[in-house]
């Protein structure tokens, strides 16, 4: 009997780590080569070809504001809820208990009470440490409130792919995206460790339709619910001169068109390649992208967290593989007075890329995420002049340095790369 037991208890645990082991391992790869420099980002070609790869659509006439740091992002994400008059459709992977969640909630929730329908969507991992009091602020107020991929027992096949989306959309009208995350770590403007740098966006005109279809699609598996008709999608009116492009990534398909969107870009680059990254962990494809660009002259800066991260493992991982590129002559930065959690890609002087996701594997292999490529060189031009302030802010490494460190730190980078493909 004992014995049965004893056999039965292997059998689960065996079974445990089986579906562990597989629920951790990416897909297979997509991409296995590089994509080949044929024309500049300046090139209409451009945007065409990144059209067909990422079968992202190209929305005209619209306007995007930088918002910097939580003084900024906060004030315009809230009053755009308060301005509400039909719906309110927010996505997060992070919302965080504290005075921040506690002001949104309030918000959302006054909306509600105005017959506003209001919509929250949050990752269950990313919203662990979640107060229950915030939800029963919402909920009795009558704002819809899920949680996406909760982890139970049947969905442990799943608990790999999280959505990390930052989108808020309202009216049909206005969307926010960017790296911010609802919790008090962004509070302030990135003066000391305790106020996270980064950067969000308003976005106004016919691309915002992509960001209310992104949302209705996590909504959609999350509920069942279907979201249709003017409220969510009302006639697209111009609202500027940029033209922008919305890139999803989800699974179990449909990930590697946001991988093969950032290796084009960094494939497109004539001139200089500006990456600033929270998670910086390329895997061996993008990383000989980068040095292709390098043989091509292409001046390559990045900028990433310093000591100050919030996930040190990740920046471990990350420093192993900085060899070859600060060889190659690629500058690489961590900025240092505080976390550093932007996602930006910006293509000589005319092509910006941003949104949730980082260029590591996660975001391009495991997550639901959403980026927006804008084209133009004034637009282009804001965000080189915001990368230039926080170079400003960070501290380059050399490759002597890099070679310099010591023989504890070499070891726990190299074990912490083998992590690679979760961070």
């Amino acid at each position: 009997m004992r014995k049965g037991l004893v056999y039965g208890a292997i059998a689960v645990i065996a079974s445990l780590l089986t579906l562990l082991v597989i629920n951790l391992t990416p897909e297979p790869r997509v991409l296995r080569s590089l994509v080949p420099h044929r024309f500049d980002a300046s090139d209409p070609q451009f945007a065409r070809t990144m059209t067909s790869f990422s079968q992202g659509q190209m929305f005209s006439s619209n306007a995007v504001q930088t918002l910097v740091n939580g003084d900024e992002i906060f004030p315009s994400m809230l009053q755009a809820i308060r301005a509400a008059h039909s719906t309110v459709d927010m996505e997060t992977y992070i919302y965080w208990s504290g005075a921040v969640g506690h002001e949104f909630a309030s918000s959302l929730a006054a909306k509600a009470k105005e017959g506003v329908e209001v919509r929250v969507l949050i990752d269950w991992v990313g919203s662990l440490p979640f107060d229950e009091d915030l939800i029963h602020i919402m909920t009795s107020a009558g704002v819809t409130f899920e949680r996406y991929r909760p982890v139970r027992w049947y969905t442990l096949d799943r608990v790999n792919n999280r959505t990390h989306r930052k989108l808020l959309i309202v009216d049909g009208r206005v969307a926010f995206t960017g790296g911010v995350g609802i919790a008090d770590n962004w509070k302030g403007n990135a003066r000391n460790p305790d106020e996270w740098r980064d950067t969000h966006y308003r976005i106004e005109g016919p691309a915002v339709s992509g960001f209310q279809a992104a949302f209705a699609e996590n909504w959609l598996e999350t509920t069942g619910e279907t979201l249709q008709g003017e409220k969510f999608y009302p006639p697209p009116e111009p609202a500027g001169a940029l033209d922008a492009q919305l890139i999803l990534s989800s699974q179990p398909n449909g990930s590697e068109g946001m991988e093969l969107m950032m290796l084009a870009a960094i494939a497109a680059a004539k001139d200089h390649l500006r990456i600033g990254m929270a998670y910086f962990v390329p895997d061996d494809i993008a990383l000989q992208q980068i040095l292709d660009a390098r043989k091509r002259g292409v001046s390559v800066d990045v900028i990433v967290p310093n000591s100050l991260t919030d996930v040190p493992l990740t920046r471990k991982s990350s420093r192993y593989f900085w060899g070859a590129l600060l060889k190659a002559g690629v500058r690489i930065f961590e900025f240092q007075p505080t976390m550093y959690h932007p996602k930006l890609l910006i293509v000589d002087d005319v092509w910006a890329s941003f949104g949730s996701a980082n260029l590591d594997e996660r975001s391009l292999r495991l997550n639901d995420e959403a980026t927006l490529n804008v084209y133009g060189k004034d637009f282009a031009k804001t965000q080189i002049d915001l990368f230039d302030q926080d170079l400003q802010r960070s501290r380059q490494i050399s490759l002597e340095e890099w070679q310099a460190r010591p023989l504890r730190e070499r070891i726990t980078d190299w074990l912490a790369s083998w992590l690679r493909s979760q961070l």
